[in-house]
């Protein structure tokens, strides 16, 4: 079966992975992860992409973002997968691949889903056993939210403004949601639609979702198409 192309609509937040080649490490050192995170700053401004929230790992990372245009997202990762490659081979005297094929995204409802993608993000050095707490991983936006220190890389959604009327508010609302964690079906959501490509969200969302590419949004009911009246 053809591969579906990758989803991209702009104006619309999309949940983005990058993973290793056989899961193996792309960042080896701290100098690793700061290159990077340069690299995601630089080519998230120069093709026009707001990043809400990013985390770096050991074998792969994940990124929250709205493109301003169809090709604003494809292009930066392109970029950032091409200049970092170079960086990383030349510095660790290697040569081929690094990445595990083409990154992967969906597209997600902000309403039901973008702050608790901004969780599952924050809460990934936690899952893997990186570290105790969201706010002792370096390499990610955790820190900006709950006011430890300012990242000029990161656009906030007004979902995070509207966590409350004061800084010291939104990031007191923010770092409770976090501390709360997830659910157990919407992390399983959030990952599966990652994964899968499909777009995450209710009807109505995927509905007026479709209206703006040809690409199929959601997954076909299985079986034959009802036969007409």
């Amino acid at each position: 079966m053809a591969r579906l192309p990758r989803l991209t609509v702009p104006g619309y937040p999309h949940h983005v992975i990058q993973r290793g080649n056989n899961r193996q490490p792309i960042c080896q050192s701290a100098a690793d992860f700061d290159t990077l995170l340069r690299l995601v700053a630089e080519q998230a401004r120069v093709f026009d992409v707001a990043l809400h929230a990013y985390v770096l790992m050991d074998n792969h990372f994940h990124l929250l973002a709205t493109p301003a245009t169809g090709d604003g997202l494809p292009k930066m990762m392109q970029a950032v997968g091409r200049r970092y490659v170079r960086h990383f081979n030349d510095r660790h005297g290697r040569s081929g691949t690094l990445w595990e094929g083409r990154y992967r995204s969906t597209l997600i409802q902000p309403e039901r889903y973008f702050l608790a993608c901004m969780a599952y993000i924050d809460l990934n050095p936690v899952r893997a056993g990186a570290c105790a707490a969201p706010r002792d991983w370096a390499w990610s936006s955790h820190a900006h939210y709950i006011g430890l220190r300012h990242d000029p890389a990161i656009t906030p959604h007004a979902l995070y403004w509207s966590l409350g009327n004061t800084p010291f508010a939104r990031e007191a609302a923010y770092a409770e949601l976090v501390h709360a964690g997830l659910a157990a079906d919407v992390r399983a959501s959030l990952t599966d639609s990652l994964l899968s490509g499909w777009a995450l969200g209710d009807a109505p969302y995927v509905a007026e979702l479709q209206k703006h590419t040809p690409r199929r949004v959601s997954k076909a009911r299985p079986g034959r198409p009802p036969k007409s009246a």
